[in-house]
């Protein structure tokens, strides 16, 4: 009786303690390829180059002062054309000028005029050259003191009417640089591998990063820096 009842407890028992050992080698197993899995490095790889402008928007201005309306509109719309066929004349085409309605001031009806103004009015006239000849409009407003000559005062530094040079091919160049960003993160990541003796993995996560776009410096706005920064993790293995 006592031999069955022995029997019937041995062999769960012995399958019982089996089965724990084979956990354990498992959960060890795991923790050891966790722990690998783990084992990462996170670099940054950058890529920069410079481009030229491809686009450019010219605020052309100026002002005219007075007290009878009827005069400062006919005044408006001669300079208007001066200037246009003054552009025109340098290149341009017609559809890269475009001519806003004029800003109206009038200085009786301004609420913070500490003393009474000598002219009423005081009118903005903007005409906008939006090309993509940069050179050439970069030309023209390097040229523009010729338009004294014609009778027409240019308004300069005023910051409401800034030239604005654009760069909008960034498609066309963002494959190349997000890989040669990638092979500067992976030369880093390398690096470090070598480092701390071990080799380079697969990568585990991956970010692009954001693309920027700003003036090389101050006195060259036509030339852009294009900049991307991308982040990448990689995993390391002995």
């Amino acid at each position: 009786m006592g031999t069955n009842i022995s029997k019937n407890t041995l062999f769960p028992g012995l399958f019982i303690m089996l089965g724990l050992i084979f956990l354990g080698i498992f959960i060890k197993s795991a923790v050891i390829s966790f722990k690998s899995y783990e084992r990462v490095v996170k670099v940054k790889g950058l890529a920069q180059i410079e481009v030229p402008a491809n686009k450019v928007i010219w605020p052309v201005v100026y002002k005219e002062i007075g007290n009878d309306l009827s005069t400062l509109y006919k005044a408006i719309n001669h300079k208007n054309q001066v200037i246009i066929s003054y552009l025109k004349s340098k290149g341009l085409e017609e559809n890269e000028i475009y001519v806003s309605a004029p800003s109206i001031i009038d200085m009786n009806a301004e609420r913070y005029q500490s003393q009474p103004s000598k002219y009423r009015y005081n009118i903005t006239s903007v005409i906008t050259v939006t090309s993509n000849k940069v050179e050439l409009v970069s030309k023209i407003i390097s040229s523009q003191s010729e338009l004294l000559k014609k009778g027409v005062a240019l308004l300069a530094g005023d910051y409401q009417y800034q030239t604005q040079y654009l760069y909008t091919l960034l498609n066309q160049i963002k494959p190349s640089m997000i890989e040669e960003a990638t092979k500067n993160a992976r030369a880093s990541a390398q690096k470090f591998a070598k480092d701390s003796n071990s080799k380079l993995g697969k990568i585990k996560t991956a970010s692009q990063g954001q693309f920027s776009i700003y003036d090389r410096d101050a006195n060259t706005p036509q030339i852009k820096t294009v900049r991307v920064v991308s982040t990448i993790e990689y995993m390391l293995r002995d």
